[in-house]
């Protein structure tokens, strides 16, 4: 027969059980605040106000009437004017702008003479979801953002055809593959959930079997620990680039224009610092269970809001900030840049030293943590 007391019995048991256990309580208010948050405010998939830089061989009424016009659409933010089209360039390589807009020396004389010039519009399309709209915004500009200034005997320049034309080169990825932005992308994620979740399990492992007793025992310093732990990780994380880049290769035809030996090195730190995460985990949970939700944990701030789902520049500045401070933003810019930009070495240092201080940082708190005796 049902009894109410062995039931009420069991009900406390479970809510005590889950009144000592607060990380798994943790988790579950947490988590759930946390996708709501993250999808409600920092997902934005019609970024605006992103980075463009103007290089004008001619400063008219016309060309900064056709800046104002992009900067009203509410896509474009205009934070460089350089003076030469190489450091424009260079700027759209390295990821300091979206956008590169080129006004010709000839422009308002064309214009005027109603030869129709053409402006062009360089757009960095390694993330097609990020450029698309914006692209899309610059197809109508040139029918009305003139207006004001085709007055007088230019007021028959109005009519169709527009009075000047602006021409779109899609840099890096001008067919808008989402798969050669995707595809480079998983490389990290991959690589922040195996290797963050393997070292924290490996360590909390050896604890609950009482393996630890025995490591403990001996003269390991914990550095060598760290060390040894770690380094078998970064065998197998490069086991998994070689079968993804193979994959990326033969199965989806991404282009890989850049140095794979600079992305081997690169990798180096990022496996680091992701093997040090869970190295740092380890001495947090008291079991693999708890192990795993600290992973979690990491791994759905990193794959939200390092701009692999979802435009980073589409994000709310607080989001971003966040963005800046997980390992796998700087990574990803690097292996899409190498890949399908062929970026050197002074392209992606601005995202290789945050990777370095991210790994001495995470390390430092793990041996801190790390506990010579079972105390």
């Amino acid at each position: 027969m049902f009894s109410w007391n062995r039931f009420v019995a069991v009900l406390v048991k479970e809510f005590v059980q889950m009144r000592r256990d607060r990380l798994t309580f943790a988790m579950m208010v947490g988590v759930p605040v946390m996708q709501l948050v993250l999808f409600g405010f920092a997902i934005n998939l019609d970024p605006k106000g992103l980075p463009t830089a103007v290089v004008s061989a001619e400063t008219s009424a016309f060309s900064r009437s056709f800046v104002r016009a992009m900067e009203n659409s509410g896509y474009f933010r205009v934070i460089a004017q350089p003076a030469l089209v190489e450091e424009g360039e260079r700027m759209l390589a390295r990821g300091e702008v979206q956008f590169l807009l080129q006004v010709p020396a000839d422009f308002s004389r064309r214009l005027q003479r109603g030869e129709r010039p053409a402006i062009l519009v360089e757009a960095d399309a390694t993330d097609p979801a990020a450029t698309g709209n914006a692209v899309s915004a610059l197809q109508g500009l040139n029918l009305t953002a003139l207006d004001r200034d085709l007055a007088g005997s230019l007021a028959s320049l109005r009519a169709s055809p527009a009075p000047f034309e602006v021409r779109v080169h899609r840099r890096y990825n001008p067919e808008g593959i989402t798969q050669y932005n995707i595809v480079p992308g998983l490389m990290g994620v991959v690589l922040t959930m195996t290797m963050v979740m393997m070292t924290s399990i490996a360590m909390t492992r050896e604890r609950e079997r009482g393996t630890m007793e025995n490591l403990l025992a001996t003269p390991v310093r914990p550095f060598e620990v760290m060390l040894g732990k770690i380094v078998p990780y970064i065998l197998i994380g490069y086991v998994q680039v070689v079968v993804i880049l193979v994959a990326a290769r033969q199965l989806f035809e991404v282009p890989m224009v850049g140095s794979l030996v600079l992305l081997s090195a690169v990798l180096v730190l990022f496996i680091a610092a992701n093997l040090a995460i869970g190295f740092t985990f380890s001495t947090l949970a008291r079991s693999q269970m708890q192990a795993m939700q600290m992973t979690f944990f990491f791994f759905l701030p990193s794959m939200l809001l390092s701009g692999f789902m979802f435009p980073f520049r589409g994000m709310p500045g607080w989001a971003q900030a966040i963005g800046e401070l997980l390992p796998l933003t700087h990574f990803l810019r690097v292996v899409r840049g190498i890949l399908l930009k062929g970026s050197g070495w002074a392209d992606i240092a601005p995202n290789v030293w945050p990777l370095a201080a991210f790994l001495l940082v995470v390390a430092a708190i793990a041996l801190r943590r790390y506990r010579e005796t079972l105390d």
